[in-house]
């Protein structure tokens, strides 16, 4: 097949267009009018020619995850859960100039007016926390290790910048130590809110593996918690989740220490693509400024 241009490349995207142009011809698709529906750690193409969903790794740190992100996916469609499901017809991953890319089914939208709400997420998470362990070794829940990680691969830190993250990763770390966990532990999304939620004919999809690990249920409930605060949502998707789930996080004692963990996970997600993506600069810088000034009250916005 001959390759054809992703439609408007610029100068954001032009790496990722040329990638999964070089994707596409490698497997046989076409990418001729793809949309770039998400490019914060994961570059996110939907092809126009074919229900496929094509990801590129943003960073080395997220290359790294590729294999779990894949066993994970493999493990869910095995259980029948509501998530999404990797092209088996194809490989998987791509490995490609260096990047691990992975080929996805779309999920069809049939209807409008049936966006995923803390209802769905409750749902889900419920299903994914009673699931037998996976026959592979999930990591073990260390969300600091791929924070510092981002820290140490970003180049755009001035050096009080960088410091002041790496004391606030030490001081979280410090009081996670301290937490006596009430659920028990077991296998985790790690990601849990409404937007890695996916609206499909047959209900929501859960997507975005990156961060799956063995770890404490607690830390599943505690983004869209600390979402409903800083983003304000005009749904109280944290509500939603306390009828559907059954627990509030925000009432538990250590809920402050997440909390902060969280932020701290929210603040530096996209550090390694600013300079790739600088789209992001203007609300990263919110974000930041905001944690760094202990302001709690600002509200962010989510990464487009």
């Amino acid at each position: 097949m001959t390759k054809a241009a992703v439609s408007k490349p610029n100068a954001e995207t032009d790496w990722t267009a040329r990638a999964l142009n070089d994707a596409c011809a490698a497997v046989g698709l076409d990418p001729t009018g793809a949309r770039l529906i998400k490019f914060t750690n994961n570059a996110v193409w939907a092809l126009a020619s074919a229900p496929v969903v094509v990801r590129i790794p943003g960073s080395a740190a997220v290359q790294k995850r590729v294999p779990k992100i894949i066993a994970v996916a493999r493990w869910l469609a095995c259980h029948d859960m509501p998530s999404v499901r990797l092209i088996e017809e194809l490989p998987q991953p791509l490995q490609l100039d260096q990047s691990d890319i992975t080929f996805w089914h779309h999920v069809p939208v049939e209807r409008a007016g049936t966006a995923p709400d803390g209802r769905d997420l409750g749902r889900i998470l419920q299903r994914y926390h009673a699931l037998p362990a996976p026959s592979f070794d999930l990591p073990q829940w260390r969300p600091l290790l791929a924070i510092r990680q981002r820290i140490v691969e970003q180049d755009m830190l001035a050096p009080g910048d960088q410091r002041f993250l790496e004391d606030k990763c030490n001081e979280t770390e410090e009081l996670l130590t301290r937490i006596d966990f009430q659920l028990p532990w077991g296998p985790i999304h790690g990601d849990g809110f409404v937007g890695n939620l996916i609206a499909g004919p047959d209900g929501s999809v859960i997507c975005d593996f990156d961060s799956a690990a063995y770890g404490p249920r607690e830390w599943d409930l505690t983004p869209i918690a600390v979402g409903q605060i800083r983003f304000r949502y005009a749904t109280n998707y944290q509500q939603q989740i306390i009828e559907e789930y059954g627990v509030d996080i925000t009432q538990w004692q250590h809920f402050s220490v997440l909390r902060q963990l969280r932020e701290l996970q929210l603040v530096t997600s996209v550090l390694p693509v600013l300079r790739t993506n600088p789209s992001l600069s203007e609300q990263w810088a919110t974000r930041f400024m905001s944690f760094r000034n202990a302001d709690t009250t600002t509200i962010w916005t989510p990464y487009r």
